[in-house]
């Protein structure tokens, strides 16, 4: 038997400029990081030769491609795993319309699971690539590539996107990611929502928001410069302009509900938030000096909290007994 932990993630700033659409003709850049909620992949050995699938559904079938679960059969086809297996995946939130990259995380995970069950082992490098050549390329989902290597390599990182894609953790100042840690509140909207809807229109718009995601990339770099500073609450503010940004690619990225929620939350005292994700739905992050949080928490009471810390491994085998 094999399990691995994936972890999800929450990005601050420049998401929308890791979509080759943008980053093929300028540069790209996300401040992102990994989080302690995580996607787990069971892969076990059966004795016979049936390929079983336990998730929000149950799937038997004799051969991976009479799979529907498109994340699950593609892992298998690209690692050549072909039956007599049963795999099992979890996950510590909904593992759908979070915002959380939560697809990527399990396409990540199965794929070093399954890797694992063979006995290969295969850098981050090159599950993050296999992760992304799955979503986007053979299933053609409308997205970016951030999700894919942050799960991979974890930790907190500025991700680089234009020839080559480079994943640059941050070393900060001593107590630096305590603080940032500490001033980091996520709240759960109550709304799920598939973000293809939202990423097909801003993914269209990718030309007439060139200027946007430029302007959301340079927050990105300077946002790990103010890390490295030491410059904490520069990140809530930076947060704050993003989404400002964020909001302009597409009108589908926003709702009044959201829009309602986060004025709530500013005028308690949070210094800025956005969206998690697509947008539409799933996880507000908000960045709250510590002053100001049971003021926060108390005017988002009627949503759910999900308190989390960093990620500092990335997807990982925990568990390891091949006969």
């Amino acid at each position: 038997m094999i399990i691995s932990r994936t972890p999800l993630r929450v990005s601050f700033c420049g998401g929308g400029s890791d979509f080759k659409d943008y980053y093929k003709s300028h540069n790209g850049a996300v401040l992102t990081t990994a989080i302690d909620k995580y996607v787990y992949v069971i892969v076990k050995e059966r004795f016979d030769h049936k390929i079983v699938l336990n998730y929000t559904d149950r799937e038997i079938v004799d051969s991976a491609r009479d799979i529907k679960h498109e994340l699950i059969r593609e892992a298998m086809l690209m690692t050549g795993v072909a039956q007599g297996i049963e795999i099992t995946t979890l996950s510590d939130i909904p593992a759908q319309g979070t915002g959380l990259g939560s697809s990527s995380s399990i396409t990540v995970g199965l794929l070093h699971a399954l890797y694992a069950y063979q006995g290969e082992l295969v850098t981050k490098q090159r599950l993050a690539e296999e992760a992304c050549e799955i979503e986007i390329e053979r299933l053609n989902k409308p997205i970016g590539r951030q999700d894919q290597y942050i799960a991979a390599y974890g930790k907190l990182c500025l991700i680089k996107f234009n020839d080559k894609i480079e994943v640059i953790p941050i070393y900060c100042q001593k107590n630096a990611i305590q603080r940032l840690e500490d001033s980091l509140l996520l709240f759960y909207t109550g709304i799920t929502r598939s973000a293809d809807t939202v990423l097909v229109d801003q993914n269209s718009r990718i030309e007439d928001n060139v200027e946007i995601l430029k302007e959301m990339a340079g927050l990105a770099l300077i946002g790990k410069t103010s890390l490295e500073k030491g410059d904490i609450r520069q990140i809530g503010y930076l947060i704050e302009q993003n989404w400002g940004l964020k909001k302009l690619l597409s009108e589908k990225i926003s709702n009044p509900e959201i829009d309602k929620m986060y004025k709530v939350a500013k005028e308690a005292g949070a210094i800025g938030g956005k969206i998690t994700g697509a947008g539409a739905g799933g996880f507000m992050l908000l960045f709250v000096e510590n002053g100001n949080k049971d003021a926060v928490r108390e005017s988002l009471k009627d949503y759910r909290e999900l308190p989390f810390k960093f990620d500092n491994d990335g997807t990982k085998i925990i568990y390891d007994v091949r006969k």
